[in-house]
């Protein structure tokens, strides 16, 4: 911890460059972090697919897994997509069901897409996955299905698990209206579990306002800081199909 507040201080002061951060990135991150967002469709795949991107360009050994899969048969639409934005390919872990150890057909909660097929979500399972894949790697993103109060069964939510687990909390926001209220309302929620928050993402939506985008950048900041999270807040400008945004996570990570 002393050293992390030492880098970020180096950060702010100047004395270290976020290109300095980035080079020792294989040195500072190891273990599993959950990508999870303010809502569903706030880009929380395109996001952890970016960050898998931008640590394995930088030599670290990244996986990515889902947590839950709704929606799907058989396999694991947001896998697929975290895959084509790294250029990878399928991978063992994929072939083995550790990445999507979790997949029901019905696009809903898990707690109900479960329910729907007489089945309860294996929660154990998705455990067991994710230290299978963090053996074989220095980094694990799981992204989430949904924001941090889905229900994955009837007595427990995705932040419960991701906080029993000492997961680290990426979050995914956006400045659509309303986005304010619910990334506060997550933090609350991570702050109450004793959460660790590596900080937060802010995501392009289109149609928003440019004011109205960069004061929830800043008013984010700031509910950081009163919540003795780090202040950090990466953007991330529009994807678009064969142009992927260069974006340096590497203060998520130091």
């Amino acid at each position: 911890v002393m050293r992390k507040t030492k880098w970020l201080a180096m950060l702010a002061t100047g004395e270290r460059s976020r290109g300095e951060l980035a080079s020792e990135l294989p040195l500072l991150c190891r273990g599993a972090y959950w990508i999870s967002g303010i809502d569903t469709n706030v880009g929380k795949t395109v996001v952890t697919g970016l960050l898998a991107r931008f640590l394995l360009a930088r030599g670290v050994d990244a996986l990515t897994v889902k947590m839950v899969q709704t929606g799907n048969e058989g396999r694991s639409e947001d896998i697929e997509a975290h895959r084509e934005l790294c250029g990878s390919g399928p991978l063992r872990e994929d072939a083995e069901g550790l990445t999507a150890p979790q997949i029901f057909k019905f696009p809903s909660s898990p707690e109900l897409a479960a329910r729907m097929e007489g089945r309860v979500v294996d929660v154990e399972r998705i455990v067991a996955a994710v230290k299978k894949c963090a053996e074989r790697h220095r980094v694990v993103l799981v992204e989430s299905a949904g924001g941090l109060a889905v229900p994955l069964t009837a007595d427990l939510l995705s932040v419960d698990l991701a906080a029993r687990e000492g997961w680290p909390l990426v979050l995914v926001t956006c400045g659509r209206l309303g986005a304010i209220n619910h990334t506060f309302l997550s933090l609350e929620a991570a702050k109450a579990r004793g959460m660790r928050v590596a900080g937060v993402v802010h995501n392009y939506h289109p149609g928003v306002d440019a004011t109205i985008d960069a004061d929830t950048v800043a008013a984010v900041r700031r509910q950081l800081a009163r919540l003795g999270f780090p202040p950090v807040v990466v953007t991330v400008p529009k994807v678009e199909p064969g142009r992927l945004p260069d974006v340096d996570f590497s203060e998520l990570f130091s």
